[in-house]
């Protein structure tokens, strides 16, 4: 079984030590063939952008000309090649490494020894003398460094890739809107960079670029002296140039997990997949919704080839503090507009919007905006269309909205003050051994406290929603919420990961806003229970304990059925 490429972005390496490679370069044809030469394309963290570009880098310099067949050759642009290849100098900028945590001078100095070591780099590897080595070492400023290294290698064609373009800036604008400006604004050093770009380019030292990034909010404050760059992220040709198609995920598992445990149940398994981590789409006319890259090569290392089993982590560490990271983000603009649209995304499922491809931040932060963040971020993707360019968005799968609950929980606990929520782990454990009682006593009162807050508005919708986002924090458990909306199915159902959880629950959610309704919905609630109990899906699940979860604004009643 060949190797799974995760964590490692390089072409040349994945080539080399034989791992399971995803032919990614139909797409560079197409690139090349595009009227622009200047091109941004935007992804979600984790969708596999980094290697892409690596495969460009390979594909496009003069310095792997005698490589080729042995890197490309087993690939569609080795076996119909461009005139292009092997024509151009590369220079790589990767902006994800500089530290965000301190002041404006030590990010300066970061951005600027940033810039230097890839203008060294560049130096080096195209043979210049050490002297211009050492000249670029003595800059301060990095406008003057690739203005030097542009007139320096003046005769040179150039093919510029920009790996991450937003990570720092963005990493800083959850801090400090006013921080960012001044890095990315008229006169910031961020611009100036970037105008000594686009200079290389009328003077034609530069003459391509590709530049892969999140969100387009730098974008925006790069574009007045940056405005060459054409948009590609949402381009329909573009839709599966990062992150897997469906056939992408099966040739993977045929090559790892089917081909290694030949009895497990294969449709099962990519239904799983399906559910946990694909769902994007990038534009409303693409044939195909995508998966996240990094989790699908995760889930494939951390399988159990032993036995035959899952991952005992579904979600990525990594992915989860990339994306925990970027929730910082949600606080841009307006937050208690931004909370809103989170919850009704939680409550309904959808949200409706029009996706933005660049910001005016000298404008007010509006809905739009918000959503085209989140959207960009990979937290939402589209349904459907609505009508012109109004989109209905949805949370894309399974990873997402555990994300959500996870955020919404410690949301509600920061916004109302809650001591509770301290042990929650423990209480959650303490839920899997049998023993509920923690819990009931935690969900009462966190929905005693908040539906008294807010009673008139109070609902089911509400409970659930809060009850969910207690439960998301028991990473020893799938938490399926209504599975299937269109059939009779239990408002919750928590299954065990693995066969060691030693129990598994089925929660049915009521809400009541009165003694005159309590017994009617008790009585529903518990013929409802009974009728799941008998479904064969449901008797198939082992260990199983069911529940009607009474809810009001005096707390919860856990009533076993």
């Amino acid at each position: 079984m060949k190797k799974i490429v995760y964590g490692i972005s390089n072409y040349k390496m994945v080539k080399e030590d034989n791992y399971l490679y995803i032919d990614k370069t139909p797409f560079i044809k197409t690139l090349e063939n595009l009227n622009e030469k200047y091109l941004i394309f935007l992804r979600p963290r984790r969708f596999g952008k980094s290697l892409f570009l690596s495969t460009l880098h390979y594909y496009y310099d003069e310095n792997t000309k005698k490589e080729f067949e042995k890197l490309f050759s087993d690939t569609h642009i080795g076996k119909n090649p461009t005139p292009l290849k092997n024509s151009y100098r590369i220079l790589f900028f990767e902006f994800s490494g500089i530290e965000v945590d301190g002041n404006i001078a030590t990010i300066y100095h970061d951005f600027n020894k940033n810039v230097q070591k890839s203008a060294v780099a560049y130096l080096m590897n195209y043979g210049y003398e050490h002297k211009y080595i050492e000249y670029i070492n003595t800059l301060t400023n990095p406008k003057d460094v690739v203005k030097e290294l542009f007139t320096i290698a003046k005769n040179d064609s150039i093919y510029i890739l920009i790996d991450e373009y937003d990570q720092f800036a963005n990493a800083i604008l959850a801090h400090s809107m006013d921080d960012f400006l001044k890095m990315v604004g008229k006169g910031g050093f961020v611009r100036s960079f970037y105008e000594v770009l686009k200079t290389a380019t009328l003077s034609g030292v530069v003459q391509r670029m590709f530049i892969t990034g999140v969100t387009p909010i730098t974008l925006d404050s790069l574009s007045s002296g940056f405005n060459i760059v054409k948009h590609l992220s949402y381009k329909k040709e573009f839709n599966a140039l990062a992150g897997f198609t469906q056939k992408e995920v099966e040739y993977s598992l045929e090559n790892s997990i089917f081909q290694q445990c030949s009895n497990i149940k294969k449709e099962r398994l990519l239904k799983k997949l399906k559910s946990w981590y694909n769902g994007y789409l990038f534009n409303i006319k693409a044939k195909e919704r995508i998966y996240n890259a990094t989790l699908v090569n995760y889930f494939i290392t951390e399988f159990d080839f032993d036995d035959c089993s899952l991952p005992t982590n579904m979600l990525d560490s990594n992915v989860a503090s990339d994306y925990k990271a970027i929730m910082r983000l949600f606080t841009i603009g307006d937050s208690e507009q931004n909370y809103k649209i989170l919850n009704q995304l939680i409550e309904t499922g959808s949200i409706t919007g029009t996706i933005k491809d660049r910001y005016d931040l000298n404008r007010e932060f509006s809905r739009d905006d918000f959503i085209t963040l989140i959207y960009s971020m990979g937290f939402i993707t589209i349904q459907d269309e609505e009508f012109g360019e109004i989109f209905k968005f949805e949370i894309p799968n399974y990873v997402i909205k555990i994300l959500y609950f996870n955020y919404f929980a410690i949301e509600l606990k920061n916004r109302n003050n809650l001591t509770v929520l301290k042990d929650i782990q423990t209480i959650l454990v303490d839920l899997a051994r049998g023993n509920g009682e923690p819990f009931h006593q935690q969900l009462s009162e966190v929905i005693r406290i908040l539906s008294n807050r807010d009673h008139m508005g109070f609902n089911e919708a509400h409970f659930q929603v809060i009850t969910l986002s207690l439960l998301s924090f028991a990473s020893f458990y799938f938490i399926e919420s209504q599975p299937e909306k269109n059939r009779r199915y239990p408002d919750i159902l928590l299954i065990g990961r693995d066969k060691k959880v030693p129990t598994n629950y089925l929660f049915e959610l009521k809400w009541v806003k009165g003694r005159e309704d309590y017994n009617s919905k008790k009585k529903e609630g518990i013929t409802q229970v009974e009728e799941y109990l008998e479904m064969d899906t449901i008797q198939a699940i082992p260990k199983l304990k069911a529940y009607l979860l009474i809810g009001s604004k005096d707390g919860v009643e856990f009533l076993e059925v």
